[in-house]
């Protein structure tokens, strides 16, 4: 058994916004300011929500004050109502409601102050590939990945396996990905919010099970979406190649054989995983420099001791008992800061800890200290509902929600635009049911396996570090 709290919950924070005039919170998802609503917002929003769906399942909400409210009053109530939003999205039913999602929604596009228009948004399908779709400003995420597929050419039944994650190019190139984009966020409104060219959308495989690599690749575009992918993982070096498989993948290449290309990939090191960037872990002892990447239903260490060994070990989601996602507000002398944040980007630490199964009957807690311990989070708990759906001999796949009329919201001569072919191979001549539950924070994992396994991971258990080396641009 296991239960999940959202992204919200961890990645949130309530911060008060006080003045004579009236009450107002910000509300920080990842760090980041999502928007600001006032005591009266919410309360209506927990009104809407009770009449919904009855007061025994709403949790409590912090009352009315008759008297203005002195400093420790208001920090009181924003301490209830961070509270209370924390309960509300933890829900199964009302965390995914529309209701509350439409409201953050809603509060996020009044904050930013933009309007509901129509808009060209940027989709990157690599480093150098991008869609440009014409979207409304307050298109939700599920509404974007639609109108990309379209644009692509990509059948419904596919879109189900990408989203749409909000990456950070940094100034050598290297890609950050931030999170993964969210039923109760705009992306347009997400992205232009921060106002800075490095960051930007893309479009990204969100299944781990190679097995549904064939899937995708029976159609001509999934197989250009994933062999894209797949080559950009190699030039950012997150998949290891060798002298002997790179001159294999080259030849391949300039066969235009992608199926083969990727078949050959698949059984590489790191194959499907996300690289996070360096971070500092306590395994397997305090203050050792990583870097953590997540697939294969692992998360995999490479890390650098103290007296500057390598070593490289791997933990199964199969063996964590539980994990979550802390954070914590800059301290000055000694005592945390309560003040609220000057800007939209707040300075918190974040830790992402999970409980492991070591040995027979021999748990032992690892934390990772990363500004991506809420991704690394959600690619966990996408790992155990796929794991859960499998197990329950269901499939990955699923149909975009349709409309009550069954189109889009969009005009006809968008939904008319269709795309040339795309992510072409070197050789111009040649061709080309379950929702799962990916919003993040804390989870207990029972009974998926209890096998005690030779591989548990220890202190001993590390081993070598392996070199990259990556196929340059010249090459691919």
């Amino acid at each position: 058994m296991f239960f999940s709290l959202s992204e919200l919950v961890m990645a949130c924070s309530v911060k008060n916004l006080f003045s004579s005039l009236r009450q107002a919170f910000n509300i920080h998802v990842n760090s980041v300011l999502h928007c600001q609503v006032r005591y009266s917002q919410l309360l209506g929003l927990h009104q809407q929500i009770k009449k919904e769906y009855g007061n025994n399942v709403v949790p409590a909400f912090p009352p009315k004050k008759i008297f203005t409210l002195t400093p420790a009053e208001v920090e009181q109530r924003r301490e209830q109502l961070e509270k209370y939003m924390q309960a509300v999205r933890q829900d199964p039913m009302l965390g995914a409601s529309e209701m509350f999602n439409s409201f953050l929604r809603k509060a996020q596009q009044e904050t930013q102050q933009i309007p509901t228009e129509e808009v060209p948004l940027e989709i990157y399908l690599s480093k150098r590939q991008k869609v440009t779709v014409n979207i409304l400003t307050s298109d939700q995420t599920e509404d974007v990945l639609e109108a990309v597929a379209s644009k692509l050419d990509l059948p419904d039944d596919l879109a189900g396996y990408f989203s749409l994650f909000l990456v950070r190019e940094g100034v050598d190139g290297g890609l950050t990905f931030v999170r993964k984009l969210q039923d109760f966020e705009l992306p347009y409104v997400s992205v232009t919010s921060l106002r800075s060219s490095e960051f930007y959308i893309a479009l990204r495989k969100s299944y781990w099970d190679t097995a549904y690599d064939s899937d995708v690749m029976d159609n001509r575009v999934g197989l250009n979406l994933l062999y894209t992918q797949t080559v950009s993982d190699i030039e950012r070096g997150w998949i290891l190649v060798n002298k002997d498989q790179h001159r294999q993948l080259k030849s391949l290449q300039e066969k235009g054989s992608k199926k083969e290309f990727i078949r050959l990939c698949q059984t590489l090191k790191y194959f499907g995983y996300i690289q996070f960037d360096p971070c500092v872990t306590d395994f397997p002892e305090k203050g050792c420099h990583a870097i953590v990447s997540a697939g294969n239903n692992e998360l995999n260490f490479q890390v650098k001791l103290p007296n500057e060994q390598m070593k490289e070990g791997s933990f199964k989601v199969t063996r964590m008992r539980c994990w979550r996602v802390t954070s914590s507000v800059p301290v000055a002398n000694g005592t945390a800061s309560t003040s609220p944040c000057s800007s939209a980007k707040c300075e918190v630490k974040l830790e992402l800890a999970f409980e492991y199964l070591m040995s027979k009957d021999r748990l032992q807690w690892v934390t990772i200290t990363s500004p991506q311990a809420i991704m690394m989070s959600i690619c966990l708990q996408s790992m155990v509902d796929e794991l859960m759906v499998k197990k329950s001999g269901g499939s990955i796949k699923k149909m975009l929600r349709k409309r009550p009329n069954g189109s889009l919201h969009r005009s006809e001569s968008q939904q008319a635009v269709k795309s040339p072919p795309l992510l072409d191979s070197p050789d111009p001549d040649r061709e080309q049911i379950v929702k799962l539950s990916t919003k993040l924070s804390s989870v207990s994992l029972r009974g998926i396996s209890a096998s005690n396994s030779a591989n548990d991971v220890s202190g001993n258990d590390f081993h070598g570090n392996y070199a990259f080396e990556g196929i340059g641009d010249d090459d691919l």
